[in-house]
């Protein structure tokens, strides 16, 4: 398995210390954030490097070979599905397989795993881009447009997603009940940058959904999340 990491043009820009353990290619962003999350809440040992947008490591020929989207995050699980090695990139898909590998945060029950995936599948389709073109928007470059009429679409409408996931919150610990799952996981991380990095409490009106913001300061709370904000180190 080792040798099979030693051959994929992708240890050629970052080679494995580790190499029986899975390779995380990464930062911390949002989409970043749910699967070293991930791998700290389930345990399993990994070796993260970071891919820095500031030198475009994304539009490399080492990392278009493990992600033709040139996006992160990705990884390498050097025990993959028979004991093979399997290369991932979508954070979903590598949040459910990470899932289905541990036996960890999404049930086994068949109606609860798909209504689980569901909520992972409105993060993916909707919190993620949504709140991402708000930020741009309202924070970098598309700020100094005159134009408000962009920029007030995606508060609109990241407004609305907020209602929905505060709806489902009413009365339950998190998005599926008593039990954290992936779903979580594939949320908060955006809704913590919304507000955070972003800074788009006031204009999408955050303290209209208080399920929200009590459900994001017991994800925040948690100690895996503490350390997964900061993996890879961007130093």
């Amino acid at each position: 398995m080792a040798s099979d990491l030693a051959s994929h043009p992708i240890s050629g820009k970052w080679p494995a210390s580790h190499p029986d353990r899975l390779q995380l290619y990464s930062l911390p962003t949002p989409n970043g954030i749910k699967v070293s999350l991930m791998l700290e809440e389930t345990g399993l040992p990994y070796e993260p490097h970071a891919v820095r947008f500031d030198s475009n490591d994304q539009l490399t020929p080492e990392f278009i070979a493990l992600n033709p989207n040139n996006k992160i995050p990705a990884i390498i699980d050097p025990d993959g599905p028979g004991g093979k090695p399997l290369a991932l990139f979508e954070s979903g898909a590598i949040l459910i397989y990470l899932a289905e590998k541990t036996g960890k945060f999404m049930s086994a029950d068949p109606a609860t795993r798909y209504e689980t995936i569901q909520w992972v599948m409105f993060q993916m389709g909707g919190i993620g881009p949504m709140f991402g073109q708000l930020g741009f928007f309202h924070k970098f470059a598309g700020k100094d447009y005159e134009d408000k009429r962009p920029r007030d679409r995606y508060a609109a409408e990241s407004r609305r997603l907020l209602n929905v996931l505060n709806e489902r919150l009413k009365g339950r610990a998190w998005i599926m009940g008593d039990d954290y799952t992936i779903a979580d996981i594939a949320t908060f991380p955006w809704v913590r940058n919304l507000l955070g990095f972003y800074e788009a409490g006031d204009i999408v009106g955050i303290k209209d959904f208080p399920e929200v913001s009590r459900v994001l300061e017991a994800f925040v709370a948690r100690p895996t999340v503490q350390r997964a904000v900061n993996i890879p180190r961007r130093d």
